[in-house]
């Protein structure tokens, strides 16, 4: 399956309008992290090297074909001294099938604080996915072979007071990456659609449903590299009416708070055809 390098790789075809091609996959749609880190590699194509990004809010509005190539057209929103704007729209065939704002900080001085790393199970002690998915989801590691992902059993998680529905994955790449910090932020966005709709099921495992993600919105809050591991603490406070919304703080190993993520899902009982 394609490299995360294969996966975010787009053309320039004028200033602002991007294209990436299709990339091998087992999905019958684009994959959603695929289309947001497309997204805001564009956007980076765009803005003055120092600028980091540090928040995205995306819509997905229409399935994407896989087989097919996606254009990414960039408006310049904002060109501040400290912050500047790009709103990004993803299109194949003429329609719009994702859109994002992303913002950009040359970053500040300010008071500094972060919650506590949850107490979790090192990875290291823990089975790749591989080894304890379910025969018939076999083919979702074939589809990420590139990534080393790893659940946390909820027999071993610390249950949060109140918490309904929690889960915790640890990922990384599997291969070295460059070290451009702005690579793995694209990385991480790609990465942070994986797995977190999953945690609105954890207390339905028996429930057929329809799942897909709607609406995305991500903070990157500290450096990280995307080929060290990184827990990614999950939880969906709340399900009805066939959505589901989830949130998700990401940790490097160190304890360090780097990225938050909340995201809107489709958990909907199947249409009778």
């Amino acid at each position: 399956m394609a490299t995360i390098e294969e996966a975010l790789a787009i053309e320039r075809l004028e200033r602002d309008i991007f294209r990436g091609g299709a990339t091998e996959s087992q999905l019958t749609r684009t994959f959603g992290g695929q289309v947001a880190g497309r997204a805001l590699v564009s956007a980076v194509r765009t803005v003055d090297p120092t600028f980091q990004v540090h928040s995205l809010h995306g819509y997905f509005l229409r399935p994407g074909n896989p087989e097919e190539p996606t254009v990414y057209l960039v408006e310049r929103i904002r060109e501040g001294r400290s912050f500047c704007t790009r709103r990004v729209t993803g299109v194949q065939d003429g329609q719009a099938i994702f859109t994002m704002s992303a913002s950009f900080h040359r970053g500040d001085e300010g008071p500094e604080h972060q919650d506590v790393m949850p107490q979790v199970e090192a990875p290291d002690g823990l089975p790749d996915a591989s080894v304890t998915m379910s025969p018939e989801r076999l083919w979702a590691m074939r589809e990420w072979e590139h990534w080393d992902i790893r659940t946390v059993p909820q027999e071993q998680l610390v249950q949060r007071d109140g918490a309904v529905s929690q889960q915790q994955v640890w990922f990384r790449y599997r291969h070295p990456l460059p070290d451009d910090a702005l690579f793995h932020v694209c990385t991480l966005a790609y990465m942070s659609d994986m797995t977190l709709l999953g945690s609105s099921k954890v207390i339905h495992p028996d429930e057929p449903t329809q799942d897909a993600s709607l609406d995305h919105a991500m903070w990157f809050l500290r450096p990280f590299r995307a080929d060290e591991w990184l827990l990614y603490d999950q939880s969906s406070p709340s399900a009805g009416f066939g959505r589901a919304l989830t949130g998700g703080k990401i940790w490097d190993r160190a304890g360090n708070l780097v990225a938050a993520v909340v995201q809107e899902g489709l958990i909907r009982t199947p249409r009778q055809q």
